[in-house]
């Protein structure tokens, strides 16, 4: 089983944050920051491997990155952040992988839970936090707890999540509600469905990332992303900066959103 060892030095692969350049900065739109952007972290695995290194160390350059994009989104004005983490298919990746993935959760959370706290960041969750591991669903219920009232960027954290999982669930919860009297099926529509879901305090996302140049969903947040921009650069997730953020959001301002109308 491969261990997350402190000792293996990424250092001399990853650089960390980056600070970025004012003047860049300031070709943003202050009035059209999206709301809300989702991101798929996509390539931690395939960074590592073309460094020959363990896919753990992807993941652990992965967390590093997060935390630049995480500081980038709250200086700029983002309100919601959506991560995902782990989704209800990585459970079928090899069982040292998802320890791994496991272990380095727990450990970003326990590390960055102050940071995150003094700098006004609350932490939500989507996903069926039943079947992740008793150390991780402690961590994840302390960070929360800890930024409940905190009232910056929220970053919303998918772990063990699946869009449709998130439907099934949200349906037999409707169903029971139909049973108990509390609905009938006249009260269905699109406004009750959101409600039910796991982002029902958040907006939609206005802007989906996914790193590693794959084009597809990989079953993240079906429902919510109806009329959402899509960006996919090319760079592993790892090698993804506050710059690239920025630039994602920049091409996203340049675009003419007309859901569905002329």
């Amino acid at each position: 089983m491969i261990e997350v060892d402190d000792s293996m030095d990424i250092k001399k692969f990853f650089t960390g944050k980056e600070k970025i350049d004012k003047e860049f900065k300031t070709s943003l739109n202050p009035e059209k920051i999206p709301q809300h952007i989702a991101i798929i972290m996509d390539g931690n695995g395939r960074w590592a491997q073309k460094r020959q290194l363990p896919r753990a160390l992807g993941h652990r350059a992965g967390g590093e990155a997060l935390r630049g994009v995480i500081e980038t989104a709250a200086s700029i004005g983002v309100k919601y952040l959506s991560l995902y983490a782990f989704s209800t298919e990585n459970w079928s990746r090899p069982e040292s992988e998802v320890t791994a993935i496991m272990q380095l959760l727990v450990e970003f959370l326990k590390k960055e839970a102050m940071e995150l706290h003094e700098n006004n960041v609350k932490i939500h969750t989507m996903g069926d936090l039943s079947r992740l591991p008793g150390n991780l669903d402690k961590e994840v219920e302390r960070v929360m707890d800890i930024t409940k009232d905190n009232t910056g960027l929220v970053v919303n954290i998918a772990l063990n999540y699946g869009g449709r999982d998130e439907l099934l669930r949200a349906f037999k919860k409707i169903h029971q509600d139909i049973s108990n009297g509390k609905l009938t099926v006249n009260h269905i529509d699109e406004s009750l469905i959101s409600n039910y879901l796991d982002t029902a305090t958040i907006p939609d996302p206005e802007l989906l990332i996914r790193t590693s140049g794959e084009f597809r969903l990989s079953n993240f947040m079906i429902w919510q992303l109806s009329y959402t921009e899509f960006t996919f650069p090319e760079k592993y997730w790892p090698d993804f900066k506050g710059e690239d953020l920025i630039q994602a959001i920049i091409d996203y301002q340049n675009r003419d959103r007309r859901f569905g109308k002329v």
